[in-house]
C-alpha cells in the first residue's frame, strides 16, 4: 500500500514537472543583464567555484557526521 502511494506520488510529480517545463517555453525570456556582465568579466566562474566549494563542504560534513553517528550507534549496542 505504501509503495503504491509513493509510486503514484512520484508519477504525479514527474507529470507536473513536465507540465511546468513546457509552460516556461511560451514566455519570452530576456537574458539578465547582471549575468551577462558577470560572464563577460569572468566573475561568473568565481561565483560557481564558491558555490561548488560550499556544497562540497556541506556534503563532506554530512558524510562525516553520518559515519560518526553510525559508529556511536554500534558502540552503544
Amino acid at each position: 500500500m505504501y509503495k503504491r502511494i509513493l509510486r503514484l506520488l512520484c508519477t504525479v510529480l514527474c507529470l507536473l514537472t513536465g507540465l511546468v517545463s513546457r509552460a516556461q517555453d511560451s514566455i519570452p525570456v530576456e537574458k539578465p543583464v547582471m549575468a551577462e556582465a558577470m560572464r563577460s568579466n569572468g566573475k561568473i566562474y568565481v561565483v560557481i567555484a564558491v558555490l561548488v566549494t560550499i556544497l562540497l563542504g556541506l556534503i563532506l560534513y554530512v558524510v562525516r557526521l553520518d559515519r560518526k553517528i553510525s559508529r556511536l550507534e554500534k558502540e552503544s549496542i
